[in-house]
Parts: structure tokens; sequence; C-alpha cells
């Protein structure tokens, strides 16, 4: 891979990572633990705060599942090995980073994986 697509990569992953931080905490608020005071708010705005802190949370989690993908790929940047499968060791598709640079694995191995978690063909 030439180093100017690399570089180019690589501050898609970094803006990516940024933005995904900015949300963190701008949605800080959201997934603090709700009041249980009733004198406060009712019961149906209270059970609407939860579910509000609830998709808070998962939407947090994905967050730092994404973060840990995008720094395992600018950890594959600095050692060198960006662009291949981590399971095989094949090549990925430029076409396959460009759309998703994070991505760890060629298309064959992410069917297998797919595959073997849903007992799925694709």
């Amino acid at each position: 891979m030439d180093k100017k697509r690399l570089s180019k990569l690589e501050k898609a992953l970094v803006a990516e990572r940024d933005e995904l931080t900015r949300l963190e905490a701008a949605t800080e608020a959201d997934r603090k633990p709700v009041e249980l005071d009733q004198t406060s708010q009712g019961r149906l705005s209270r059970l609407d705060a939860i579910q509000v802190q609830e998709m808070a949370l998962e939407q947090e989690r994905r967050r730092a599942t994404e973060i840990t993908r995008i720094d395992a790929a600018l950890k594959r940047m600095d050692e060198e090995e960006y662009g291949y499968c981590v399971s095989c060791g094949d090549d990925i598709a430029a076409a396959r980073l460009d759309n998703n640079p994070a991505v760890p694995t060629c298309i064959d191995c992410a069917s297998k994986q797919t595959q073997n978690l849903t007992g799925r063909k694709f």
C-alpha cells in the first residue's frame, strides 16, 4: 500500500475516533443514573428517562468497541501490518478498507466468522 493512501486511511481513522470521543462526552448526561424521586417526576417520565439511559449506555458500549477497533488498526499501521487480514494474512481488498478502515479481516474470513456465528452460509 502506498504512503499517500495509508496516510489518507490513517487520517480517516483518527477523525472517526475523535468524533466517537466527542459523542461520548456529549452524551455523558444521558448515561447518568435516573433519580427515583416521585415528587420531581412521574412514573412514565421515569420510564422514559430509563429508556433513554439504556439506549445511551448501549451506544456507549458500541462506541467503545469501535474505538478499540480503530486503535487496533492504528497499531497495525505502526507495526506495518495494516492491510493484511489478521486471520489468514492475505491482503484486505482496497474497497473494503475504503469502506471501513478499521476492518481487521478479509471478506473471506469475515464470511467464515459470520457463518460460524449464525450457522448460515453467505
